[in-house]
């Protein structure tokens, strides 16, 4: 079970882009043009005049437009910030460089991508620390935006979590990342803050543009081409002092993926061992219970494990662990292929209008609306046995026949009897939108004394419609295994059976005895997550003399994050008997394809129910939900946040020697009023299912005085030393702050949640020292340490259900006991630690080679973090009983970021290689495992295009060019693997037109 080498993938990842460098080689020397940069066309082309070589000087002014005009731009902002920024600014009107915005960022040093469904870019970590302290302003106001994912993938968002998916990057200009802080900035971040900025009326050279794409994006599984179109107008008016801009971008997708999960791994003794061979003392599960005897594990299931076979899994102990028999020999919980079948559809606009009556006059009003709906569909054929415990006749019931296991207890090769396998659909269907209008005023009453003023609404609601789970099952079958014995990272599965008949499977209700023979359940939907935001703020700066400005302003915020779902009455959902009449190949359909596109013994098709008959068949349009009656959730956070800064910035010039030295210094007050609500369940006879509730209600105060200071100094021209230092926090994800509890009967775990979570506060330190040796050109290195004063973790605790003051009606259909015992986690704050890293960069245009190699380039950066975090993983009374010791959940140790490009007049063309290190996505993990992880990736992207004319544009885009596949897994020794999936490449193509 070994990982494919990452120097072999580098390797292939390198020839592939050495084979773009040498077709863009041979399209320059088709095309016989000399290296004359494009004439300008956009607000994003950069003169060169300065600074560029004499052998370039072959007019007055040199223009570069596209990529490389991107670039340009985005060194000279960081160049001239006080602050340590990076940006990634449109190659065009209309035309970002990625087709994701969190795809683009990875060029970013210190920047890594976490992925969700499909492989699709959905958010990112900085500089070690991911998502959730990473704060996002939309034209400079903070916003959420959440949406859903699969449930291996963390779930739907309902936190501070940015997911850059729901937007389509056409509607977007420019994206900055802020690392380290200033005083003028409103706090909130440990990583770094976000600023994306749509485009504006006056900012470009023309009185009027327009441009539109058209694109066609294949999807190498789903093997479909859906449309991605975009169009941008922009209008000036007498005479460029007023402006009116409006863009609109569509796209729909369909995508694919297919491979294995195991949900997760537990130890063989966790359900209860198997059942013992025929002579075995004490025999499991006892003779006498539910009908077992010496020769059947129960009524018509005969004993047919070998002594070999059981004898070793008994003798498989973990000695940190109960020492008990089996405790040591670890199996998946679900063992599944699956298939994950998505339709999106993206819909992004803006709206801008601005006015410059003056000079010294600038106001504008942005507007800005984004849709993303998603359709998924997952299918999987498992063997559900490994998760079920005695109650439901389940793995003590199992046979094992034949085993297999590594020294650490890992599974190489298992078989087994008396398996029940099921064929299990979901379809969830969920929408995100996002909703923002804002004003901006800027006006210099003099030369030296100026305001500007920001009011803003934003709104961000992921609503889930429908959560539709069902399943049919077949019992006790024989002759099931599981095969790792090739190497491979996932196992083959063998089901003893034919899984395409819809004849061996059953659907009904469950059997006296435990037995569960098929069903289906609405899991708490509809819902609908919202966040309202309010942001009002005003800044002043005096320019009191050419080498200082002072600053100051004040600032409030107020986020309103409501949590609503609703539930099916328990009456109206247990499963039913299928009409007289009826059979199962009435209702069902095959999943195929698998077998093919992900191969290692999946089966080549499978039945599954079909969810639209299924509903028709029992009229489940007309189930009826309730709320909070029912015990369904309903939970509120508001947090209003009121802040005041001052600072100094200076510029001394060069007046020390000839030395530049810049910077700034202040202070951040910020205060935050929190108050928490939300409903806890309790049973009452009387409400429609027998379970009612009250609402609890939480309140919380904190200040915090954050000083902050960054100071640049330029020794000699072109080289820059930078420094920066701050006091920094960023506050709890908003869902674990609502006083509210939950549980899954299913999986028997659960969470209460903590609205008396204090902010995550740490002290900052930056150095870096950046050479700017040729236009467009930079070197730098920087050093970042982060000394975390508090962290807040999810500590475990095993508690019998009946224990934990809930209803048994959320027991209902689940076949679980109230004395079974249930993993309840519960956010708390702990020590944090420190995190420190380096980050180096490379840009480098090579215009000064000879001909045609003038117009290539190259980018390239690498991070290496490392932290140390004390993790506690168990605690009895809240006090710690085992804790460990690893890196920041989330943190990569080493990313890098590679890209080749070639740009001249006409043809441009680029390839980038992403490598993410692996790293923690868990901790604590199930017992025996001491952390859930990520494996490395390395993901390989191209693109091109060639302008026919000055106005028509053609563009060739392919992303994961090598088929790269995205591995999970669970504890550090063994790595066994929880899921795996085939992703395939996606193919771009389209024309672009403007004026």
């Amino acid at each position: 079970m070994h990982r494919t080498h990452l120097a072999a993938r580098i390797r292939l990842s390198t020839s592939m882009i050495a084979l773009l460098s040498a077709g863009c080689a041979s399209a320059s020397a088709a095309q016989q043009t000399a290296p004359v940069l494009p004439t300008p066309t956009t607000d994003t082309t950069v003169a060169a005049t300065a600074q560029t070589p004499p052998e370039l000087n072959q007019t007055d002014d040199i223009i570069v437009t596209g990529f490389r005009a991107s670039l340009t731009t985005a060194i000279n902002q960081k160049r001239n910030e006080t602050a340590a920024i990076d940006s990634i600014v449109a190659e065009d009107i209309g035309k970002f460089p990625d087709s994701n915005l969190a795809e683009s960022m990875q060029r970013i040093p210190g920047v890594a991508l976490a992925r969700g469904d499909g492989g699709e870019g959905r958010n990112i970590s900085v500089r070690g620390l991911g998502a959730a302290f990473t704060r996002v302003r939309i034209n400079g106001m903070e916003g959420t935006s959440q949406t859903g994912s699969s449930d291996i993938y963390g779930g739907g968002n309902n936190g501070r979590s940015f997911d850059f998916n729901v937007f389509p990057t056409e509607i977007f200009s420019s994206l900055a990342v802020r690392k380290t802080p200033s005083a003028d900035v409103e706090e909130g971040s440990l990583g770094a803050t976000v600023d994306l900025s749509a485009p504006k009326p006056l900012a470009g050279k023309q009185d009027f543009t327009l441009s539109a794409t058209v694109r066609g994006v294949y999807s190498e599984l789903a093997k479909k081409v859906n449309p991605r179109a975009s169009l941008l107008i922009a209008k000036k008016f007498d005479d460029g002092r007023f402006g009116v801009l409006g863009s609109v971008a569509y796209q729909e997708r369909d995508i694919r993926e297919v491979g294995y999960s195991a949900v997760d791994i537990l130890s063989a003794n966790t359900n209860g061992l198997f059942c013992s061979p025929v002579g075995f003392a004490p025999a499991t599960p006892a003779i006498g219970s539910k009908g077992a005897d010496a020769a059947n594990c129960y009524p018509g299931t005969p004993r047919t494990s070998t002594a070999g076979a059981f004898n070793t899994v008994l003798a498989a102990r973990r000695p940190d662990l109960p020492n008990t028999a089996g405790s040591g020999a670890f199996f998946p919980r679900i063992p599944r292929y699956l298939n994950s079948e998505q339709k999106q559809k993206r819909l992004g606009g803006t709206l801008s209008f601005q006015f410059q009556p003056d000079a010294a006059t600038d106001i504008s009003l942005d507007l800005l609306y984004s849709r993303f709906h998603v359709v998924r569909r997952d299918n999987y054929i498992e063997a559900i046995s490994f998760a079920r415990s005695a109650a439901n006749n389940g793995q003590p019931v199992m046979s094992i026949k034949d085993v297999q296991l590594t020294p650490q207890g890992g599974l190489i090769y298992g078989l087994f009897d008396g398996v029940d396998v099921r064929s299990e659909g979901l379809v969830d269907d969920f929408t995100s939108t996002f909703k923002q209008a804002n004003l901006n005023i800027k006006h210099d009453f003099t030369d030296s004394f100026g305001i500007t003023a920001l009011f803003g609404l934003n709104q961000a609601k992921a609503f889930g419609k429908r959560r539709f789970q069902y399943f049919m099952d077949a019992i006790d079958t024989p002759n099931f295994s599981i095969d790792y014995r090739d190497g491979k990272d996932t196992p083959k599965l063998g089901f003893g059976f034919d899984v395409s008949d819809p004849t061996r499977f059953n659907y009904g209700p469950a059997l006296g005895d435990g037995t569960v023979r098929g069903g289906y359940s609405f899991q708490a939907r509809p819902s609908t997550n919202t966040n309202n935001g309010l942001t009002a703020e005003t800044n002043l700066h005096w320019k009191v003399a050419d080498v200082l400005t002072l600053k100051a302003g004040g600032q409030y915020r107020r986020s309103d994050f409501t949590l609503r779902n609703v539930i099916p009455y328990t009456a109206d959902t247990l499963t039913k008997a299928l009409p007289a009449g009826t059979t199962l190949a009435d209702i069902t359909h095959q999943i195929s394809g698998v077998g093919n596109l992900w191969g290692n013994g999946a089966p080549s098709s499978w039945a599954s129910l079909d969810p639209d008959k299924l509903i028709s068949t029992f009229n489940l349009d007309a189930v009826r939900y309730c709320g909070t009656e029912c015990g369904a959730q309903s939970s509120r956070v508001l947090e209003e946040v009121s802040s005041a800064y001052a600072m100094a910035a200076f510029d001394l010039g060069d007046r020390l020697g000839g030395i530049g030295v810049r910077g700034d210094a202040g202070v951040r007050f910020v205060h935050t009023d929190q108050l928490s609500s939300g409903f806890i369940s309790v049973a009452l006879a009387g409400s429609p299912t027998g379970v009612t509730g009250r609402f609890a209600t939480a309140n919380k105060r904190y200040s915090d005085w954050l000083p902050s200071g960054n100071l640049v100094i330029e020794p000699i021209e072109d080289l820059l030393f930078r420094f920066s230092g701050a006091k920094v926090l960023a506050r709890p994800e908003l869902g674990v702050l609502t006083p509210t509890s939950g549980v899954n009967a299913i999986t028997r775990n659960g969470s209460v949640q903590n609205p008396q979570l204090d902010p995550i506060r740490a002290n900052t330190f930056d150095a870096a020292i950046e050479w700017y040796f040729r236009p467009g050109a930079l070197l730098s290195a920087a050093f970042f340490y982060k000394d975390l004063k508090s962290y807040v973790q999810s500590v475990n605790t095993l508690i019998p259900f009946s224990d934990l003051g809930l209803p048994n009606e959320l027991l209902a259909g689940s076949n679980t006991l109230p004395s079974e015992q249930f993993t309840i986690a519960q956010p708390l704050n702990t020590p944090g630690g420190p995190l420190k890293g380096v980050e180096v960069n490379a840009q480098v245009p090579f215009t000064f080679l000879p001909g045609f190699l003038r117009n290539f380039g190259a980018l390239a950066n690498y991070t290496h973090v490392t932290s140390r975090i004390d993790y506690i993983l168990a605690s009895v009374n809240g006090v710690p009983t085992v804790t460990t010791t690893a890196n920041l959940i989330g943190l990569s140790k080493n990313t890098a970021s590679g890209t080749l490009y070639y740009e001249d007049s006409k043809f441009s063309i680029r390839g980038t290689a992403n490598y993410r290190d692996g790293f923690i996505r868990g901790i604590p993990a199930s017992p025996g495992s001491d952390l859930q992880g990520n494996d490395s990736t390395l993901f390989v992207d191209a693109s091109a295009s060639f302008a026919v004319t000055d106005t028509v544009k053609l563009i060739l885009e392919g992303t994961n060019l090598t088929d790269e596949q995205n591995r999970l897994y669970t504890d550090s020794v063994r790595q066994d693997t929880l899921f795996q999936t085939r992703i395939g490449r996606t193919v771009t193509f389209g024309v672009n037109f403007k004026l």
